[in-house]
């Protein structure tokens, strides 16, 4: 779970990274998006630790200690286009509900219902995440198709 915190953290980042930079004609829609997106990782955060912590486990410390731990990649790129901001946020969030998903097997095989029942919400917002990102990042359809 500790690794699922500090992908949680990277993505959150991330994601007001992508929100503090966004540019471009869809400026303040895929800003108030993001926004939206990173409060909810964030409002993740503190439950997951909390969780470790309930089943006798020690979390996170520090920065290094996300840095250590996290599996979501940074983008510390001067630009980032806008579309591309979204899709690498789309491919994030869906490598986070696997890993979601991977550590909700772990939770089964030990019986751990609290934890799964946190989880299952949780990849529901991740998938959501997803969607949102993936559905706004579309290109619309000619001629009313």
């Amino acid at each position: 779970m500790n690794a699922i915190l500090a992908d949680v953290f990277a993505l959150y980042l991330k994601t007001k990274n992508f929100h503090w930079h966004m540019s471009g004609p869809h400026f303040r829609d895929y800003h108030l998006l993001l926004d939206e997106h990173a409060d909810q990782l964030y409002s993740m955060t503190d439950p997951v630790a909390e969780r470790i912590r309930k089943v006798g486990g020690t979390t996170l410390r520090s920065i290094g200690h996300i840095g250590r731990l996290q599996r979501i990649q940074d983008n510390d790129a001067d630009f980032v286009e806008p579309l591309d901001m979204l899709a690498e946020l789309r491919d994030d969030n869906l490598t986070l509900a696997a890993r979601l998903r991977a550590v909700h097997e772990v939770c089964d095989e030990h019986r751990d219902i609290a934890t799964a029942s946190l989880i299952e919400n949780w990849i529901d917002e991740t998938e959501k995440r997803s969607w949102f990102l993936f559905e706004t990042s579309r290109r619309g359809l000619s001629n009313g198709q």
